[in-house]
């Protein structure tokens, strides 16, 4: 009978250091995008914000 685990051997996901601090910078880029944007900037805003959702998050996940 299959065991009923949900993840088969080598098959797990395994964050390094370097994935958590991606993340991590990922997370303050878009907290700091979010604060600019409210506070009325538009440029520098959008600049973060795309830094934290396009290079940034799939950096931290492929790494």
């Amino acid at each position: 009978m299959p065991s009923s685990d949900s993840t088969a051997p080598g098959h797990q996901l395994r964050f390094g250091r370097r994935n958590v601090v991606l993340l991590g910078l990922a997370i303050v880029s878009l907290v700091a995008g979010y604060a600019w944007l409210n506070a009325g900037g538009t440029t520098g805003a959008a600049a973060l914000l795309v830094l934290g959702y396009c290079v940034l998050f799939p950096l931290g996940i492929a790494l």
